[in-house]
């Protein structure tokens, strides 16, 4: 997928990178910023929350959309995430089907706060290749 011009991931990383100094993540200690580029050119930020019961934790990305939907913006551009370690991780199974609801594909720049790690660009076509979308359920006649 090709980056439009328009998108400074300079800009979107550092925001991504500044908000995951904010993470919540005393269990995991792997901290993850992430933002948005939303439809009308603003960005929102969000970080990881960890809690001791595991299956409660919010990832950065869902922050991030929950802040823009906070804000009445429901279109996504791109999205930069900067993680932690030794490579640039990418958004889990559960984030990449809550971006499809904002957006069919988008470029996705991931990054880590390590020294020394490749930052690469990809899509969400790529990384979720038949996501679940709102024309696949079912819909009642019956009034």
């Amino acid at each position: 997928m090709g980056t439009p011009p328009s998108i400074d991931w300079n800009s979107l990383v550092a925001a991504a990178r500044e908000v995951r100094e904010h993470a919540y993540a005393p269990y995991s200690n792997y901290r993850v910023g992430a933002a948005i580029l939303g439809g009308a050119g603003r960005v929102y930020t969000g970080c990881n929350v960890e809690n001791v019961s595991y299956g409660l934790t919010i990832c950065a990305e869902r922050s991030a959309i929950s802040a823009m939907i906070a804000d009445g913006e429901r279109i996504i551009r791109a999205i930069a995430i900067v993680t932690d370690g030794p490579v640039a991780g990418s958004p889990c199974g559960a984030c990449r089907q809550v971006l499809t609801e904002f957006a069919e594909d988008l470029p996705i720049h991931l990054a880590s706060a390590q020294a020394g790690v490749m930052a690469r660009t990809t899509s969400l076509a790529k990384l979720l290749a038949e996501p679940f979308r709102p024309g696949m359920l079912l819909t009642s006649d019956k009034g």
